[in-house]
């Protein structure tokens, strides 16, 4: 018998259609949507030095996000006014000017306004403040930089639980490692990978011992038979491990202002549909991003984040601290991928969820209300 309060489904829901994973029209009613509207991460706001800027892909869109000598962010489509050459194609230096480097138009920094045409000599009916850069909306949480093509973006907060690491010195953490691996599946086949733990037991062997919960096939005390609002919590971390390391033993000093609870969880996710997600752990944070490349090619960026002191202590390595997420991910990455190969066969229609497959019937709602209904 299945406790009310317990997430499990009481039915087994169609999954998304197979056309969801390999059309590329369904994949361009995506970009022109919910990759549209929603708030992109974009990164660390202390990975872009003060007078620099770098292209991010935010949906269909490049955008230039640009950090001010001053420390202020600016974003802007990565498109000149003029004839819509790229106006910056990797990391560089940024002073007062934004200037294409087609014809030479150049735009101020501060405010995406047209400043010069350089050689060309515009005649009476062109009008200079009706082609300025267009702009991209900013936001800032927790230390990430979130982008939105959107004209009026959403609340950043909306449902999602930020406040879940308001305990972590998240503003302070500063980026000690970085992985990218790019994957030959849909976007949310890695997403439906990520929102079910039935496929730990064969494919997580490490993380398995690590977390023992997951060697059932759940993500969640709740999900367990027998589960009632009653039960007592027991440690997700096996007996003598304190954090995701690959001995379990931290690799700093918890952080002093978590909550007995929060150093007994071991881990804390914050979910940011569509691109990203955050583990904040007693010792460091590692944040994944997202990036669709395709229908069938997403972009992953893993980073690691710990406290200055940390990074500091002599000897300390930071991708060692990361051997045991990356042994995670690219097992999750092999899934995905052979997952997507299933998918594209023409044998394969549509999915059935199962009850513990909860949170991907959940994201499916979500995708089909962002892509207003579409079916």
């Amino acid at each position: 018998m299945v406790h009310p309060a317990s997430p499990l489904l009481d039915h087994c829901p169609e999954a998304l259609p197979r056309e969801a994973y390999v059309s590329a029209e369904w994949y361009a009613r995506e970009m022109a949507t919910l990759w549209s509207r929603q708030w992109v991460c974009a990164g660390r706001m202390s990975d872009l030095t003060a007078g620099t800027m770098r292209p991010v892909q935010v949906g269909p869109a490049s955008v230039i996000l640009l950090r001010l000598a001053d420390g202020t962010l600016r974003a802007y489509h990565n498109t000149c006014r003029h004839r819509g050459a790229e106006l910056c194609a990797g990391e560089k230096a940024a002073g007062k000017l934004v200037t294409c480097p087609y014809h030479a138009w150049a735009y101020a920094a501060d405010d995406g306004r047209l400043v010069s045409t350089a050689h060309a000599h515009p005649t009476a009916d062109f009008r200079r403040e009706d082609h300025g850069l267009k702009p991209v909306a900013l936001n800032e949480w927790a230390g990430f930089v979130f982008l939105s093509l959107a004209a009026a973006p959403p609340d950043l907060r909306g449902d999602i639980p930020l406040a879940a690491l308001d305990n972590w010195p998240m503003d302070a953490l500063v980026t000690g490692h970085r992985w990218e691996k790019t994957l030959d599946c849909n976007w949310k086949v890695f997403w439906e990978n990520y929102s079910e733990c039935l496929h730990c037991p064969g494919i997580h062997p490490e993380l398995c011992d690590m977390v023992p919960l997951y060697r059932e096939g759940v993500m969640a005390e709740n999900e367990r038979p027998g589960w009632t609002p009653d039960t007592p919590q027991a440690p997700r971390l096996k007996p003598g491990a304190e954090t995701w390391s690959m001995t379990g033993a931290p690799v700093a000093p918890a952080f002093p202002s978590l909550t007995e609870a929060e150093r007994q969880a071991g881990y804390t996710f914050v979910t940011l549909w569509p691109s990203a997600f955050v583990v904040a752990h007693v010792d460091y944070v590692r944040s994944v991003r997202l990036e669709p490349l395709g229908p069938d090619r997403t972009r992953l960026v893993a980073e690691w984040h710990f406290a200055p002191e940390t990074l500091a202590q002599p000897g300390f390595d930071p991708a060692r601290v990361a051997d045991f997420a990356k042994i995670v991910l690219a097992q999750d990455g092999d899934a995905c991928e052979m997952n997507q190969r299933g998918i594209n066969s023409p044998a394969y229609e549509q999915g059935r969820l199962m009850p513990e497959e909860y949170e991907i019937h959940r994201f499916h709602g979500w995708v089909l209300n962002q892509m207003e209904g579409k079916r």
